[in-house]
């Protein structure tokens, strides 16, 4: 009589201990052969793992899932049947054993055709964020080889007008000493044709002055 009541008094006391049930659970990212589970804990519990019950509706197969040492509310199941009708429960792993079992989940996997991809997927918000990461790049990579060509381009133009300026530089100095000799050579011969017409003149004078006499 005491040990039955021994025994069930610590029967009692593991009850109490047993964690509660999950709630809110959901079945998301809906694929052909894999979907999402998800689920909420109540607070106040301490949970260290959490196990998935998986089954056909037409009692085929069935599959269990158990992880301990995790503190994640949601889970992936692999290897799902097209177009096939599922019923999932959880139950949450405390520290003196298991919950009670989750209210049973319906859900029903798409075909391959139907692998649309879902706005609130982490792996399409990813895919998202990898192509505006690559978008942005290639905006940047644009972005810096057109101011590199716009340099050069600065750089070509000052080169050619600092260029033409030497040039230019170069041709006034060397007009100015020529026209200073061409003007030394043309005064010097007209120099020497009035000096040549002077002296014939007197020449002249002279013979008509030497017959006159």
């Amino acid at each position: 009589m005491c040990c039955y009541q021994y025994c069930l008094s610590v029967s009692c006391v593991s009850e109490d201990n047993r964690p509660p049930a999950p709630v809110n659970v959901s079945v998301m990212h809906l694929r052909a052969d894999s979907a999402t589970v998800s689920w909420e804990v109540p607070e106040g519990d301490i949970i260290i793992g959490f196990s998935i019950s998986q089954q056909r509706q037409d009692g085929h197969m069935q599959r269990f899932i158990r992880e301990v040492n995790t503190t994640s509310r949601s889970c992936v199941l692999w290897d799902l049947d097209e177009e096939t009708d599922y019923i999932i429960q959880v139950q949450s792993i405390g520290l003196y054993g298991e919950s009670q079992a989750s209210k049973k989940v319906h859900f029903r996997t798409l075909k391959k055709s139907d692998r649309f991809p879902s706005n609130n997927d982490p792996t399409v918000q990813g895919l998202d964020k990898s192509r505006h990461l690559q978008t942005g790049e290639m905006i940047i990579i644009v972005v810096v080889l057109v101011m590199w060509a716009a340099v050069i381009a600065l750089f070509c133009r000052q080169y050619d007008i600092i260029k033409d300026n030497d040039s230019s530089n170069n041709k006034e100095k060397a007009k100015p000493s020529s026209e200073r000799s061409t003007p030394e050579h043309h005064s010097g011969g007209l120099l020497r044709s009035k000096v040549s017409v002077t002296s014939e003149y007197r020449h002249r004078q002279y013979l008509s002055a030497l017959f006159s006499c």
